[in-house]
């Protein structure tokens, strides 16, 4: 290709001395398709003896962001021969070269996997004629040139006057040949764009308004000012003139790039129209650090890594209340394509009774990872502890995620998870009230007593049944029985043999659960005897074994009036024998009397 390319230069410098072969015999193309940086999707246009723009995008396919880019024309290329005419004269270079052909573009920050568009203008020689041209291409940052690649252009004839009328559109060039101005918070910044007509017509009227904002994100600069326009009566057709500003820097902007945006009102005409043109100017503000990189500031641009509860679970699964047990959390970074860094988890318990139901074993609630790479699921173990005095249902435990993604710094996230907390039901009997304690068959007895529920769960559907060989199996529904209440049994129980054991009476209380799920019943033991039913007198009986129908007697006077006889017989035995004592005593004394005085005489 090169022999070629070397050839066409030298029969072109020879086409040149003879005089009779045009230009557009040197035309060619150059193959493109292997650009990595200067990448055109399209193939510009132009037209002979006017200004073109030629249009590509720069790719930036490494990891780190380009910063300070400027693209421009390259000046000199590996196909032209030492021994080939002057590259400003001769050769196949497609433009005229003046004091504006070669200068660098400024074009500021490529993005880390991201592209940019870009441009160069130049006016097209006058001598070629309809062909294709390639173009080389520039790009360089800060610390030198990152690409020189080619351009492949076409340009052809003129074939009508609305040629002649584009070519006297006025256009600008704003910010040719300076640097980014640089703000530091809280300092002044005094700075001046250039503007220049880049066009072949004057432009009147010009009025240059910046866009201004309330929003930082969009413009970094306090708004003292009630007007920032800049009026121009006439700039000449490639003319530059200056734009001056003062901006103080706003407190809450965050490093980095802001695109100003200006809008360019004219006349190409001393009495034509007012006509608009856009464009936008870079400044580099440095406050604080961004808490996310915002990329070319549009807020939908911004990723982070997502990191979420894959899934989780308890050992043991079942909780009770005060008891120890163990959380098992599979956190996963959701993300399809962004990692996470420095990761800081921070558990959070719900509380009851302003303490918290779940603290850890180490009396930490952090838990600090490395890394997890777009869709890695990390397990977490941690030892806990459940409150004592906690109800029984489910208490909510927060995941709180602090971490760094490449593109998002310090990204704060929560996620929660509920853990169910049991209460172990708890019951006893109060004293058991037997009447009578011992019955006949067939006869009933009464039995009394309360069941209390001491614990914090509710009671549901509590039944209390009775077991015994002696007696008629029975039992009572008491209902619900609420933490801290009394349910009350009051039963009759009902004999159907007589006792052959110690006579104990199984008392079996059952109960639900929340669920509905019957629990294992409570046993408590009575006493109860029941006898053998009393034989009937057989003379009550005929022969025949039934009873017969025999006449009443009338009761006698003591059978009629034993129950006052008897206790008036007792009395007056009682007074009997205390009138006896009180004799015998009073004929004692009279007895010592006598013999004390026959004693004295």
């Amino acid at each position: 290709m090169k022999r070629l390319k070397k050839g066409i230069v030298w029969l072109m410098m020879t086409v040149l001395l003879a005089g009779a072969v045009p230009v557009s015999a040197l035309a060619a193309l150059e193959d493109t398709g292997s650009n990595s940086v200067v990448v055109s999707s399209s193939i510009p246009r132009g037209k002979i003896g006017k200004s073109m723009t030629v249009s590509f995008n720069i790719k930036n396919d490494t990891g780190a962001d380009w910063k300070d880019v400027s693209v421009q024309i390259a000046e000199s290329d590996s196909y032209y021969s030492s021994s080939d005419a002057d590259l400003k004269t001769g050769g196949a270079f497609p433009f005229e070269v003046t004091s504006s052909t070669f200068k660098s573009r400024y074009i500021g920050t490529v993005g880390a996997g991201k592209s940019r568009g870009a441009s160069v203008s130049a006016k097209v020689r006058s001598d070629l004629t309809e062909g294709y041209y390639a173009v080389r291409i520039d790009v360089s940052d800060g610390s030198g040139t990152i690409a020189s690649e080619f351009v492949n252009i076409w340009v052809s004839k003129s074939t009508s006057s609305t040629d002649d009328e584009k070519d006297k559109n006025v256009t600008f060039t704003m910010g040719e040949g300076q640097g980014t101005p640089y703000a530091v918070y809280p300092n002044v910044i005094d700075y001046t764009i250039n503007l220049r007509n880049s066009s072949a017509t004057d432009a009147r009227d010009v009025t240059v308004s910046m866009g201004l904002s309330k929003e930082t994100s969009e413009f970094p600069f306090e708004i003292n000012d009630g007007n920032y326009d800049r009026t121009f009566e006439k700039i000449e057709a490639g003319k530059t003139v200056q734009l001056p500003y003062s901006m103080a820097v706003r407190s809450d902007a965050y490093s980095g790039y802001y695109p100003i945006k200006y809008t360019i009102t004219y006349r190409d005409t001393a009495d034509g129209a007012l006509k608009t043109e856009e464009k936008s100017f870079y400044v580099k503000i440095k406050n604080k650090d961004k808490e996310d990189n915002m990329g070319d500031f549009n807020v939908n641009d911004r990723t982070k890594a997502r990191i979420v509860v894959d899934s989780y679970e308890t050992i043991p699964a079942d909780i009770i209340a005060g008891e120890e047990f163990e959380l098992v959390l599979r956190m996963k970074n959701a993300s399809a394509s962004v990692p996470a860094s420095n990761i800081l988890f921070s558990l959070e318990s719900e509380k009851a009774s302003d303490s918290a139901v779940f603290s850890t074993e180490s009396g930490s609630s952090a838990i600090v990872v490395n890394s997890m790479g777009a869709g890695e699921v990390v397990e977490l173990r941690i030892k806990m502890k459940s409150k004592a005095g906690a109800a029984q249902r489910s208490y909510a435990l927060t995941i709180k995620e602090k971490y760094d993604s490449p593109e998002f710094k310090n990204a704060e996230e929560s996620v929660v998870i509920d853990i169910p907390v049991k209460q172990i039901a708890r019951l006893n009997t109060g004293t058991i009230e037997i009447m009578p304690s011992s019955i006949n068959v067939g006869a009933e007895t009464n039995v009394m007593f309360p069941i209390n529920n001491t614990g914090k769960v509710l009671l549901y559907n509590v039944i209390v049944a009775f077991e015994a060989d002696s007696i008629q199996p029975t039992d009572t529904y008491l209902g619900n029985i609420e933490p801290g209440k009394t349910g009350n049994v009051d039963i009759m129980l009902s004999g159907i043999a007589a006792t052959t054991d110690d006579g104990t009476v199984k008392i079996k209380i059952t109960y639900e659960d929340e669920n509905g799920e019957v629990q294992e019943p409570i046993i408590k033991d009575m006493k109860l005897f029941v006898n053998e039913e009393l034989p009937m007198d057989m003379g009550m009986m005929g022969e025949a074994g039934n009873f017969e129908d025999v006449p009443m007697e009338q009761p006698s006077f003591f059978q009629k009036y034993k129950m006052i006889l008897f206790p008036a017989a007792a009395l007056l035995v009682v007074a009997a024998a205390t009138v006896v004592v009180l004799r015998k005593k009073k004929k004692k004394k009279l007895a010592e009397e006598e013999g004390l005085d026959d004693e004295i005489s």
